[in-house]
């Protein structure tokens, strides 16, 4: 199980290429068909690819063990957040020193990473850290959402389905009040696009796979045959579906409403069934996303997202850019940065807090 785990690193790579390559899709407008042009609005749907498999791994990592007192879960919440925040708080730092640190306001939200919660500062710091702020409420709950989902999934779902709706009326009302000068919360479409309570629908996507991995559930569509090619199938069809509805070649699927629910309701549910398929099934497709390679990719595939856009890639433009829009390069700084930087600091980190 460990060896076929790998090929969800592998995945992890392939996620962070389909988001490089939808922000840098217009780069490419012109000479790319325009089948291939719709098909690149949407690859932002590798961050629900990210959402899903988190939701699966720190499922089937952790279980409900973190919910047993109050140091499982200290302990479980400090080893997650030493994987995310230090590289990020490295490279915030770095642009913030260089460039200007912003507002009070804005500059707490960005360094505690709640930047996603407020609508007007969703795109600050490092404007694709909006998602980390998705991940870590999901750290936040996940523990919780398997022992309640032990209970009863059907539940926790209205429960998540509940928080949803009281998130959204916060927002509105203290955007009613006058007090929410920031947009906190505010805007149903802002909720279902960034903010993990409308988005739980991807994260619990993979709890489910990693209760029925666990004996935790049985759910005969978890023991189809041919996951693998469902998975991606499913992918690909969801992706068109999506893209159906773009008003024009400039525009997403998701900016309408069929495309929006689309890409949260539906789209996790192939992506999990893929999961399913390269965790449980021998192909080439495990094969090639197991290999040592795409392995490291995946391994270095944070900070490639980290830097992929904004201020770093800035810089490199600056120095030199290269026709592949920097992506080579920016690989082997993610590697070696991972390698050197990120690696020792989460071991160290790790270590430390399981030993306090």
């Amino acid at each position: 199980m460990v060896n076929r785990f790998q090929a969800l690193t592998g995945l992890r790579a392939v996620a962070a290429i389909m988001v490089f390559l939808y922000h840098n899709r217009k780069a490419w407008f012109g000479w790319l068909p325009e089948w291939l042009l719709q098909g690149l609005n949407e690859f932002h749907t590798g961050v629900s690819v990210f959402f899903v498999l988190s939701g699966f791994l720190v499922a089937y990592t952790y279980g409900e063990k973190p919910a047993a007192g109050k140091n499982a879960y200290r302990t479980y919440l400090l080893v997650r957040l030493a994987r995310i925040f230090p590289v990020y708080l490295l490279l915030l730092s770095a642009k913030y020193i260089h460039l200007g640190f912003p507002g009070t306001t804005e500059t707490i939200a960005t360094y505690t990473l709640t930047q996603g919660l407020f609508d007007k500062f969703s795109l600050s710091g490092i404007p694709q850290s909006w998602s980390l702020t998705t991940e870590l409420c999901f750290y936040l709950l996940a523990p919780f959402l398997f022992l309640w989902s032990l209970k009863s999934i059907a539940r926790t779902l209205v429960l998540l389905c509940l928080a949803f709706v009281a998130c959204i009326g916060l927002g509105w009302a203290l955007q009613v009040f006058k007090l929410n000068p920031h947009d906190f919360l505010y805007g149903t479409v802002f909720v279902l696009r960034t903010v993990f309570f409308g988005r739980f629908v991807e994260f619990y996507c993979g709890i489910l796979l990693a209760l029925q991995l666990r004996n935790k559930i049985s759910l005969r569509c978890f023991q189809w045959r041919h996951q693998t090619f469902m998975g991606d199938v499913g992918i690909l069809l969801v992706l068109v579906l999506i893209s159906l509805f773009q008003t024009s070649i400039w525009t997403h699927g998701i900016e309408t409403w069929p495309g929006l629910l689309i890409r949260n309701l539906v789209f996790p549910i192939a992506v999990v069934f893929f999961i399913n398929g390269l965790i449980k099934e021998k192909t080439w497709v495990q094969w090639l996303l197991g290999n040592r390679v795409a392995v490291l990719l995946g391994n270095a595939s944070f900070i490639f997202y980290l830097v992929h856009l904004n201020y770093i890639n800035n810089q490199l433009w600056k120095w030199h850019h290269f026709p592949d829009r920097n992506f080579t390069l920016l690989w082997i700084i993610s590697i070696i940065a991972y390698l050197l930087v990120e690696k020792p600091i989460y071991n160290f980190l790790k270590k430390r807090v399981r030993k306090t």
